[in-house]
């Protein structure tokens, strides 16, 4: 059957089924149920064609190439790698080459104007090359009507475990809508299931989001209006997951939210609480690093976040982010904080946890931010001297209060970052460390693929030599040079090397969570309809369970022809 276009936007993917539309399963096997008539006039070699491929006019979902494009913090990231996992598993073919994928899946970030910008120009591009699109991420999710997202498909930041289904209608021509909110009992939920499969990035590096959303009511941040209020996951399931990362082979685990220090107040407990439980099951060796906090959630647990920051399996790390330095300033950005809160938090933690590394944020030309207020955040940087300082210059997202204050002006705002670029650039964190003699987990390679880059106890970033045989491993290093934003160390001859993983890492592009209970379907009995997710053999490619939209068209149809039949004798009756 030709792919079909709708004409108007469908507000959700069940609104375009149909009782003539085939099921998941009936497609999955159509080639191989297919028995080509055979003619007179067909050579061997077209038979053999027309055997192994499906008509021309066919669209058969599930055998396409996708691209899929990130952009933002790490939460971001982890729901990048649920959608890729997911689709990897129904038999979609992930690539990393643009212009060979048959669709593309955007995935947006909405902090800034930048990102935004360059998602636009993303889509603009993709349109160019008559591909097909699925959107993403924050950007959509908190504003779906904008005029360049019109007839195109949106999968919502908690609907992440509905991607299969989004990107099959998609291919067939239809744009569909999912942004609703996952809920229990009127309870907004986390997002998605954790145990989803997933292709990781970087498989030696688990990304875990500990909760979705936030207390805070910030007048500069887009990103609330996509993810919205705090929502946790349950202590039990983010245990499990981090126990099935390290049977796959990890040895590093993010946790990561738009507020970590938030994390549990919706469920009764709280973050000290979730990483005492996962520091139990964290295999010696392996490490675990911390999200983002903001200052007042953090300062009712320093006791219990120093003993957690000062535990071997947990990196010296913490990132914090103070926008700004000045009291006046942070109260017309509703950070319900003042400075004296930050430096106490950071005050303690460097106090309790020796070299411990604090990261920290600011935006310079925030609305009202006068020169004495600038002035302010620039002897605080002075002060504390951040090795790790993410510096934004403002952007009025639109829809926020702040879009609609009195704006510093543009040359300013550029001014201002330079001038505190050019602070943060003064002085150099590492220099004092050249000599020690450091343990580092090695987990990636270099951008210039001339290094292999390792971190130490306080998540400093290490370059060592690339030998194969140090890829997530613990090494033993000597620092030998430093730079702004690094170290390097030379591998000391007679230290060993020290394997944290309890298993062998997936192969790059694996898919994670493929369990042999997940393949074969639990309690499957051969069905092809079983609720339980099978593997197709013959074909290698996952059947995952049927969609929620197939599973509701007998109903809905039902219920519909029922109604109809009642106008009908209805009418009959009225006009006789």
């Amino acid at each position: 059957m030709p792919s079909a276009s709708c004409d108007t936007l469908l507000g959700d993917i069940e609104d375009i089924v149909s009782h003539e539309d085939s099921k998941p399963q009936d497609r999955h096997f159509v080639r191989k149920d297919v028995v080509p008539k055979v003619r007179r006039r067909n050579t061997q070699k077209y038979l053999q064609e027309e055997e192994n491929s499906p008509p021309s006019d066919s669209t058969i979902p599930g055998i396409q190439k996708i691209w899929i494009r990130t952009w933002g913090c790490s939460h971001n990231n982890s729901d990048g790698e649920y959608m890729a996992g997911q689709l990897a598993a129904y038999g979609y073919k992930i690539t990393e080459n643009a212009s060979d994928a048959d669709l593309w899946l955007l995935n947006s970030c909405t902090v800034k104007n930048p990102a935004e910008d360059h998602f636009r120009n993303s889509i603009k591009k993709a349109q160019e090359e008559n591909k097909k699109i699925v959107l993403a991420g924050c950007v959509p999710q908190a504003q779906p009507r904008q005029d360049y997202l019109k007839g195109l498909s949106i999968i919502g930041v908690q609907q992440i475990d509905r991607v299969v289904e989004v990107v099959e209608e998609t291919i067939k021509g239809h744009s569909v809508r999912l942004l609703g909110q996952k809920k229990d009992n009127g309870r907004r939920l986390g997002g998605a299931r954790l145990d989803l499969p997933k292709i990781r990035k970087n498989p030696l590096i688990e990304i875990i989001s500990i909760n979705t959303g936030c207390l805070n009511a910030c007048t500069y941040c887009k990103t609330k209006h996509a993810r919205g209020n705090l929502a946790s996951y349950p202590i039990d399931e983010l245990v499990d997951r981090a126990k099935q990362s390290f049977q796959e082979g990890v040895c590093e685990i993010w946790l990561t939210s738009e507020d970590t220090g938030a994390y549990g107040r919706d469920i009764g407990t709280n973050l000290p609480t979730l990483l005492w439980k996962l520091v139990e099951v964290i295999p010696e060796g392996a490490m675990l690093r911390l999200g983002m906090t903001n200052p007042p959630y953090i300062l009712e647990h320093l006791e219990e976040m120093a003993k957690i920051l000062n535990h071997p399996r947990v990196y010296a790390f913490l990132h914090i982010p103070v926008q700004s330095a000045s009291d006046s300033v942070l109260m017309e950005m509703k950070r319900e904080y003042c400075v004296a809160d930050f430096k106490r938090v950071v005050d303690f933690l460097k106090e309790k946890v020796p070299g411990i590394t604090i990261a920290t944020d600011i935006i310079c030309g925030f609305p009202g931010e006068t020169d004495q207020d600038f002035q302010e955040t620039v002897k605080l940087v002075e002060e504390y001297k951040f090795p790790s300082l993410f510096i934004n210059q403002f952007y009025p997202r639109p829809g926020t209060p702040a879009a609609k204050m009195e704006q510093v002006p543009a040359q300013v705002k550029k001014q201002r970052t330079k001038d505190l670029s050019r602070v943060f650039h003064s002085y150099s964190p590492y220099n004092h460390k050249i000599g020690e003699r450091q343990q580092v987990l090695v987990t990636e390679e270099s951008f210039d693929s001339k290094f292999y880059v390792a971190h130490n106890r306080f998540y400093e970033q290490v370059l060592v030599p690339k030998n194969p045989a140090f890829m997530g491993k613990m090494v033993e290093v000597d620092i030998c040079e430093s730079g702004k934003h690094f170290m390097k160390g030379q591998p000391v001859s007679d230290a060993k090397v020290y394997t944290p993983s309890i298993s062998k890492p997936l192969a790059k592009g694996e898919v994670s969570g493929l369990t042999k209970d997940f393949r074969n379907g639990l309690g499957s009995s051969g069905s092809h309809t079983s609720a339980a997710s099978q593997c197709d053999s013959a074909s290698s490619r996952m059947v995952l369970p049927m969609p929620r939209l197939h599973q509701d068209c007998t109903l809905r149809m039902s219920v519909g022809l029922a109604l109809l039949a009642l106008l009908f004798a209805f009418f009959v009756k009225v006009y006789n």
